[in-house]
């Protein structure tokens, strides 16, 4: 079923719709376990698109395994993902620092209290985001450490490779996730794959963590898979990030997510005129790069890399 979350009235006779797709068992739905699937904030992340097409079709195949509900939200932004843009066009707006919105505000403060009143409640939400066009990103769950207590059992479920806990300051208190789990509504951030792609690997990997958890909320009787287990990590020590110190072209020598030893090369920045090696990017530590450069061009300061300290993965 498909069904209206918000709407508004555009110039020239047009209007913004939001809509989401609701399955759920054939009878009464009062009183049924919920999650919600939510995707398409930023306009330039597509990896969640494929997550919820091919997590409609594996729930249709098996309808008779489904004792709860599940909503899915593929485009929170559609003319930020018609367009192509990280925000709301004409608008110069970051969708992600509107939440909870006004309802009796301006256009986007209005979608944005909307869509909070509908995704409200749900028993788990799944905001999925990809990187920028910049990076690649291993699948992975960023979590508020005000709210580990609650997210990190699910996200210890969902089949990522990497749970990171971050520090309350570090967490911007507009965000989707923040307003929904400041009020009561556990929300599972995830990050995955790089901006305007779509990685199936990683979004198969993630629809197999979504039946685990819709199995653990008891939505779901199906067969599910065994979720791998997450590193998890909440030191600040653990994270190193890789910054370039020349402009070039950067051309990375290691697979993405490959431990590597204090020392092993990851890349290098080359100048393509003058055919020289500008720098080369040596890994700091033991550890396993979990953000790789994607963008090959860089200037002096831009991030090629992060690793994850070999500590953090050996607790």
């Amino acid at each position: 079923m498909i069904k209206k979350v918000a709407s508004v009235e555009l110039p020239v006779d047009e209007v913004l719709t939001i809509k989401k797709r609701r399955i759920a068992p054939e009878g009464k739905t009062k009183g049924l376990k919920r999650i919600s699937v939510v995707t398409g904030i930023h306009g330039d992340e597509l990896e969640g698109q494929y997550v919820c097409y091919e997590l409609g079709k594996r729930i249709e195949e098996e309808i008779n395994n489904l004792t709860g509900i599940v909503d899915i939200y593929p485009a929170m932004n559609p003319l930020g993902i018609d367009s192509i843009t990280r925000g709301i066009p004409a608008f110069d707006l970051d969708m992600n620092r509107l939440f909870p919105g006004n309802i009796d505000g301006n256009m986007t403060e209005y979608l944005a209290a909307e869509i909070i009143k509908d995704v409200s409640r749900s028993d788990l939400v799944v905001d999925i985001h990809a990187s920028n066009i910049f990076l690649t990103e291993i699948p992975q769950i960023r979590i508020n450490e005000l709210h580990e207590d609650v997210l990190v059992p699910f996200a210890e479920k969902s089949n990522v490779d990497f749970v990171w806990i971050h520090g309350a300051s570090t967490v911007l208190e507009s965000t989707f996730a923040y307003s929904l789990n400041s009020t009561g509504t556990p929300c599972l951030v995830v990050e995955m794959g790089v901006g305007m792609r779509i990685t199936k690997e990683y979004g198969d990997q993630l629809v197999d963590g979504i039946f685990s958890l819709m199995k653990e909320l008891g939505i779901w009787q199906g067969k599910t898979k065994k979720p791998r287990k997450p590193i998890i990590s909440k030191d600040p020590e653990d994270v190193w990030y890789l910054n370039a110190a020349a402009c070039g072209l950067f051309v990375q020598k290691v697979k993405h997510w490959e431990k590597l030893k204090k020392g092993d090369l990851i890349g290098q920045i080359i100048n393509p005129l003058s055919g020289k090696v500008l720098e080369d990017v040596i890994s700091p530590v033991d550890g396993i790069l979990f953000t790789i450069r994607e963008y090959p061009i860089v200037d002096e300061g831009s991030l090629v890399g992060r690793l994850l300290r070999k500590e953090a993965y050996e607790k």
